[in-house]
């Protein structure tokens, strides 16, 4: 929501008169200069949308307000051109609303279209989030990196690297619409302040690495050639690809990481595959790469790769994880019940890669129990259970 800078008003008026806090109105507002704000500028306000209501007989800003539980001036800023001491009846009067729910699809087959519009939500509410594609999928599907916080320790999370464990991307999203609907509220999550976890922390969030995949599991064949004839091909000419985990190449993204990379290759499938090709060189594929080159880039202080399915998370690789893994570990089973696993015979992944390259802690966590795609139906539970490792992620 924008309002109209007057003169004399501060970003600490605003704060004070929305009940926002004044760092999340900065850095909503980047471009602006705080010391001087300029008449007639727009102000985004995060957290809030702009409802209209019908101006009724016998309404007046005054009883407008104590409705609508906001403050006049609160009112007149979002109306700028209206004359509120003579509000015209059948007339259209906008009233700034904060939002108290989540905008973001909960519990629902979560495909890349449902990303973009979400994404687009959260974007639009919570102007503070910075949202940057870091590239492309086979199919051009963009790969966005959402950021939030201030603080020097970086925290990355992504999900749906594996095309049939697109629930992931669902609780991922949830969490992020209730950690910036926590931070605009001004309430905690669990007995932890938000506001804290923004200014120690950067969170850097790849909702869905392998789009292509995801959609294909959820949708079927893509319409383009050659892609269309060769995931049918691969898949034995079956509609059904609820076990696909690959990308739309038949290469699974998990596998690509060079980390231990000719290891997997020898015992893994050797041709195009629906699940475990590792490809014929590492980072052959550009969701990948694209993931490889954001850690790079970013510099993160440690990765947690959302998977499915078995109640546990892995932490270490070839001895090579921080002495301080160990404690973050612990802390994830306490507050998940998930089981802490160090070693698995497994490479080439994402968090297997991350460890080896920065030695610095790296986790994959094993959402929810059962056959993948995991049913909806565990969705509450797997978010109760993630939601601890989330926060414990961000304040340790």
């Amino acid at each position: 929501m924008k309002i109209t800078v007057r003169k004399g008003d501060t970003f600490s008026y605003y704060s004070q008169l929305f009940d926002l806090p004044l760092q999340l109105l900065l850095d909503s507002n980047p471009k602006l200069n705080p010391e001087e704000l300029q008449p007639g500028s727009f102000v985004r306000l995060p957290g809030y949308f702009a409802e209209d209501i019908l101006i009724k007989q016998g309404d007046t800003v005054h009883s407008i307000s104590q409705t609508c539980r906001v403050h006049p001036d609160a009112i007149g800023l979002l109306n700028p051109l209206v004359d509120t001491q003579f509000l015209h009846i059948g007339a259209k009067l906008f009233v700034p609303k904060r939002a108290s729910a989540r905008v973001v699809s909960s519990g629902v087959p979560y495909d890349y279209p449902t990303l973009q519009k979400d994404l687009q939500k959260l974007c639009e509410l919570y102007p503070f989030i910075q949202s940057e594609i870091i590239g492309h999928s086979v199919l051009k599907k963009e790969l966005v990196q959402l950021k939030c916080g201030r603080g020097a320790k970086k925290v990355h999370v992504n999900a749906s690297f594996h095309a049939n464990e697109w629930i992931t991307t669902g609780i991922l999203m949830t969490f992020l619409n209730d950690y910036l609907l926590a931070l605009t509220n001004n309430i905690p999550i669990r007995g932890i302040n938000m506001l804290t976890l923004y200014e120690q922390a950067t969170l850097s969030a790849v909702p869905m690495v392998d789009a292509d995949g995801v959609d294909l599991v959820l949708h079927g064949p893509p319409v383009q050639e050659p892609f269309h004839s060769l995931v049918k091909s691969l898949n034995k000419e079956s509609i059904d690809f609820k076990d696909w985990k690959a990308n739309i190449r038949g290469v699974d993204l998990n596998n690509q990481l060079p980390a231990r990379w000719e290891k997997e290759k020898v015992r893994k499938p050797q041709k195009a595959a629906p699940r475990d090709y590792p490809g014929d060189y590492p980072l052959s594929e550009p969701e990948a790469r694209a993931m490889a080159d954001l850690a790079f880039a970013e510099d993160f202080d440690r990765v947690i790769a959302l998977h499915t399915q078995g109640k546990e998370f892995y932490w270490g690789f070839e001895k090579e994880e921080p002495p301080e893994a160990e404690e973050i570990a612990r802390e994830f089973e306490r507050v998940s019940g998930y089981k802490a696993v160090q070693y698995v015979d497994s490479y080439a992944g994402y968090k297997d890669w991350f460890i080896q390259e920065f030695r610095r802690p790296g986790f994959t966590i094993e959402l929810g129990y059962g056959v993948n795609p995991l049913p909806l139906s565990q969705f509450d539970e797997i978010y109760q259970d993630i939601l601890g490792i989330f926060l414990a992620g961000l304040y340790m």
